[in-house]
């Protein structure tokens, strides 16, 4: 029986098919993650009358689920109970729920797939262009934030050695990894939804920009900017241009300007490099 799926990362399928059936108007829309590389748990449901589809395993190739999830793409069948184009392990609880129309679509994250979701109807009939477009965009919404996830973990593990074992004489392109990921992980916080996981991401970058050994002096004021003041300075620490510190950070270039021009004040600082310093000095940098 494969493992249950990290409760964290469900959080996102259940907002996708919360819109789905918002845009669609699809009375019925229900999907999980995969557990292991084949087997994908129906945990969320938006619209059942019954419990009957909740925790049903579905293995890769095995109705319409399994079969989305076996060929990588979105399949749909006009009335499930009679359609010849799937197998029908789970018609006991397909029809417990009186659902005959059903798309499902998977979710893949470079190039694997990690879940799939669902939206029926009760009635057989064909299901439109319309339909289908925003069953395939839920499933888009969920790749997102699970490649951001992906990214966030990735990160946090790569520099847990580092916070946990500063090294202040480090050579000088290892420091630049550090500060590489500390500008990784501030650009992808904003992205990320669920709080925990936010939260534990900011603390991870603040114990980053003080692993330095750097200390503001006991008689200088404490500087304290903005969370998009210190993104877009860590963005310009990292060589970015305004209109690349943009694109990094999903803003305009005005609102980096700003950003920008704000944290400088606050910095006393007068170029650039001027506010890089300074804020590294404050420890708002690594």
């Amino acid at each position: 029986m494969p493992e249950p799926v990290d409760a964290a990362d469900a959080v996102e399928m259940r907002a996708a098919l919360a819109g789905l059936r918002r845009t669609s108007g699809l009375p019925v829309v229900f999907g999980g993650l995969l557990a292991d590389a084949r087997h994908a748990r129906i945990g969320e449901l938006n619209g059942a009358q019954t419990s009957a589809l909740r925790g049903l395993v579905i293995s890769a190739g095995s109705g319409l689920g399994g079969k989305a999830i076996a060929l990588a793409r979105p399949c749909a069948v006009t009335d499930y109970p009679v359609s010849r184009h799937i197998s029908h392990e789970y018609d006991t609880a397909v029809a417990a729920e009186g659902l005959r129309s059903v798309v499902a679509v998977p979710v893949v994250v470079r190039r694997s797939v990690r879940g799939v979701l669902y939206g029926a109807l009760r009635t057989p009939v064909t299901l439109g262009d319309r339909t289908f477009d925003a069953a395939v965009a839920a499933a888009r919404d969920v790749e997102q934030a699970l490649v951001v996830r992906d990214e966030v973990r990735e990160l946090l593990a790569l520099t847990r050695d580092q916070v946990a074992a500063p090294r202040p004489r480090a050579a000088p392109g290892a420091w630049e990894d550090v500060r590489e990921a500390h500008r990784e992980l501030r650009a992808l916080a904003p992205r990320v939804a669920d709080p925990a996981l936010r939260d534990d991401l900011l603390a991870v970058c603040g114990r980053l920009a003080s692993a330095s050994g750097a200390r503001t002096p006991a008689a200088a004021p404490q500087v304290r900017l903005a969370p998009r003041e210190v993104d877009v300075v860590a963005c310009v620490a990292a060589g970015a241009t305004n209109a690349a510190a943009a694109r990094q950070l999903g803003l305009r270039p005005e609102t980096v300007k700003g950003y920008l021009r704000s944290a400088m004040r606050k910095l006393g600082a007068h170029t650039r490099l001027e506010a890089v310093v300074a804020a590294r000095r404050a420890g708002l940098l690594p």
